[in-house]
């Protein structure tokens, strides 16, 4: 499963040429995941299947209007979890920072511990499967709320959250 967690997390950043360039290969290492149930392989590809439609600009320009136009949908995810003033936050973000520093995982490009594509790629390096639905578990709430809030506007990426948000309840139904 951590490849499709290194997957969420391309499909889920700002999209870039490299990206765009592959499709055919993501759609392989897609099916090529024994344990990812059918429908969300179809989840994956549907979303393929659309982006591939767009140019790059197109591409990027609906990223930009989902995610950075819209704070209800911000992929920060401590944003969904605290206030926006709540001073639990900075903690929160130090910590996963923190937790980050001491299994050897480093943060590139200078952005926040708690953006959804940096923890998927953290989550992508974890060699147990339960710790990786454990950890994402905890970000089972924030999924709800950004996906529907994608799911309001009708957005092709809220299949992604949804995705991501099964993948944490896992950690529920091995328990």
């Amino acid at each position: 499963m951590t490849q499709l967690y290194k997957i969420l997390s391309v499909l889920l950043e700002y999209p870039r040429k490299d990206l765009v360039d592959n499709w055919d290969e993501l759609k392989q290492l897609i099916g090529d995941i024994p344990s990812l149930n059918t429908d969300d392989k179809t989840k994956l590809v549907d979303f393929i299947d659309w982006a591939s439609t767009l140019s790059l600009t197109e591409f990027q320009a609906k990223y930009v209007d989902d995610f950075d136009m819209t704070a209800e949908n911000s992929l920060y995810i401590t944003y969904h979890l605290f206030d926006e003033q709540d001073r639990d936050r900075g903690p929160a973000l130090i910590e996963l920072a923190e937790l980050y520093k001491s299994t050897g995982f480093e943060i590139n490009d200078g952005e926040l511990p708690d953006y959804l594509p940096l923890v998927l790629e953290y989550v992508s390096t974890m060699d147990d499967a339960d710790s990786a639905s454990a950890f994402l578990k905890q970000t089972t709430h924030a999924m709800d709320i950004i996906a529907g809030n994608l799911e309001k506007n009708a957005s092709p990426y809220a299949p992604l959250l949804r995705i991501v948000e099964h993948q944490g309840q896992l950690a529920d139904i091995a328990a």
